[in-house]
């Protein structure tokens, strides 16, 4: 059935119908468009939602980046970058294949039906033209009838009187007769006006507006075929997406499921290990031996060092090294005002005063106060210095290590970019027309500066090293007293050591330091990892892989994006970890 046959006289119905048709288009063009706005929008919102709380760069060297739940948010807030990307992925192709396709068909569409239209005009304007010559014809062939019907019979009349001449009834005859002819005239030209429209007549409703009409139904079935491709795409643009959106939900699942609770309380002892050992029992400091009891080994002697002094204060939650709390008074013997016993034999010598055993004491306390004084100085906000002095033992010997990692990675760069000028300036001087060896000179003697500066740093780190190495084993605070030729034992409450006592274990320490090196040159695979995309590996440092390659991993991503691997023939290099699927071994 078509609009031609059932709808030949409907043409109203016909152009309000399929105007409302291009109207629908239009309508389903703008509500694609504000949708593609709230998916920017979102998209824009998630990116801020992410910059805001991803840590700053400043902010990515804190103790808190390597623990695996901090480490996992990261992650969380990389994948809601990704799906933020393919939400406007999602708006654009919306925009390109929905939008602006519709809108240029649409245009297409309303000219066509403009034509067919016009088209329909015309041949109604003609249709109706042709009625006019009709009716012309036909009121002219009536009026031309009644005249001529009007001389017949006045011709017939002037006949019969008897009074009229021959001339006048000859005259009247052939006025009748020159009426009739010509009422005979528009009688042919109406038969043959009405002939021709008819025929008009019927091209108009059998083929003409059939045509157009079956024309314009042509054109309204396309543009709802068109429209319904649109609500297929509306759909499909956004599951074409849905892999990869399901990827990024799936890498927050993964980074939920890499927390690690264990892991990252040993990563906070291993950051926070200071190094010490727990404080040992308070010893008894008995008051009533009197004088006798100063110049003995007993607790009335100079304090055994630091963490004596802690014991006393054992049930005030002090802590070693915490800002809030700070040292009292209390925690000072009980010698500044010992109790003046009443004089039994008469006045006292000069150099004792009233008592000897207030003497005593006295001389006692002038060396203990300076010992806490300086102890609670080191308790204080401590001033960060080069060799890390100010950090506990066990994290300085990791800061010390980790510079003296830092220092020779600079100094192999420094040197190999030596050698290199070297050879280059070989070249130049072998072929002078490939460049001046002199312009390498600067850069030369600039190189070698930055080698003597980082070899002189890499000696004083390597003493501080080896310093903490020593230290890092043996340093604790020792009870320590005044033996009996006045002497300290191995170590003081300040941690200094005794010049007769200390080892001298710098080779051995250095020989330790050549092998760990030696050791992170072979490290040994941590897992295995599977490219997922083809990565060139076109820059200094990273090594080409192609997708589906299973390569060894030998260092972990370090939060900067980059994966260090090994090829079976024993090629090395970094690769993008987003890149590849990692598997560490357990």
């Amino acid at each position: 059935m078509d609009w031609g046959t059932e709808l030949w006289d409907q043409y109203d119905i016909i152009e309000k119908h399929t105007q409302s048709g291009l109207e629908l288009v239009e309508k389903y063009v703008k509500f694609v468009k504000e949708r593609t706005e709230i998916e920017q929008n979102y998209a824009k919102q998630l990116r801020n939602l992410s910059k805001k709380y991803n840590p700053k760069r400043s902010g990515k060297d804190e103790p808190e980046c390597r623990l695996s739940s901090y480490q996992s948010f990261v992650d969380i807030l990389n994948e809601m970058n990704d799906y933020a990307g393919q939400r406007e992925l999602i708006a654009e192709n919306m925009m390109m294949n929905i939008c602006i396709d519709l809108t240029k068909y649409l245009q297409e569409l309303k000219q066509e039906r403009k034509t067919y239209l016009l088209d329909a005009k015309k041949a109604q304007q003609s249709l109706e033209s042709t009625y006019k010559q009709l009716d012309s014809s036909k009121k002219r062939f009536e009026r031309e009838w009644r005249e001529a019907e009007r001389a017949a019979q006045y011709a017939e009349k002037t006949d019969q009187d008897i009074n009229a001449t021959k001339a006048d009834v000859e005259k009247a005859k052939q006025q009748a007769h020159m009426r009739a002819h010509v009422a005979e005239e528009c009688k042919n030209d109406y038969a043959a006006q009405l002939q021709k429209y008819n025929k008009e007549k019927n091209q108009f409703y059998f083929s003409d507006m059939p045509l157009i009409f079956n024309k314009l139904q042509d054109l309204d079935e396309r543009r709802v075929r068109k429209v319904a491709q649109g609500y297929i795409l509306f759909s499909d643009t956004e599951k074409h997406v849905m892999p990869i959106i399901g990827k990024c939900l799936e890498g927050i699942t993964k980074a939920g499921t890499n927390v690690d609770e264990k892991n990252d309380s040993l990563i906070v002892i291993e950051q926070n290990k200071s190094g010490f050992e727990r404080p040992g029992d308070v010893e008894f400091e008995d008051y009533s031996q009197g004088i006798n009891r100063a110049s003995s080994d007993s607790s009335l002697g100079t304090p055994k060092g630091p963490m004596d002094v802690l014991g006393k204060n054992r049930n005030k939650n002090f802590w070693l090294f915490s800002k809030k709390s700070k040292l009292s008074t209390s925690t000072l013997p009980p010698f500044s005002t010992p109790p003046a016993p009443s004089p039994a034999n008469g006045p006292n010598s000069p150099k004792f005063g009233r008592d000897p055993l207030s003497y005593c004491l006295k001389e006692i306390n002038k060396t203990v106060k300076p010992r806490i004084s300086s102890f609670r100085t080191l308790r204080r906000s401590p001033t960060v210095t080069e060799d890390f002095a100010h950090l506990p033992p066990e994290q300085r010997r990791k800061r010390l290590q980790q510079k003296l990692e830092d220092i020779c990675k600079e100094l192999q760069k420094e040197v190999d970019q030596s050698e290199a000028l070297g050879k280059m300036k070989d070249v130049y001087e072998k072929n002078p027309q490939m460049g001046d060896p002199a312009s390498l000179a600067p850069q030369i003697n600039q190189t070698s500066q930055n080698i003597e500066r980082l070899r002189g740093e890499l000696n004083k780190y390597e003493t501080w090293v080896a310093e903490a190495g020593v230290r890092g084993d043996t340093l604790r605070y020792k009870s320590h007293t005044f033996n009996n030729n006045g002497g300290h034992d191995l170590l003081s409450p300040d941690g200094a050591h005794s010049d007769e006592s200390t080892p001298d274990t710098s080779q051995a320490i250095y020989a330790e330091f050549d092998d760990d090196f030696e050791d992170e040159e072979l490290t040994a695979p941590i897992g295995k990892c599977t490219a997922m995309y083809s990565f060139p590996g076109a820059s200094e440092g990273t090594i080409s892989m192609q997708e589906g390659e299973v390569l060894s991993v030998v260092e972990e991503d370090k939060g900067d994006g980059w994966t260090r691997v090994r090829r079976s023939n024993g090629d090395e290099g970094y690769i993008p970890t987003s890149y590849v699927t990692v598997s560490i071994n357990k």
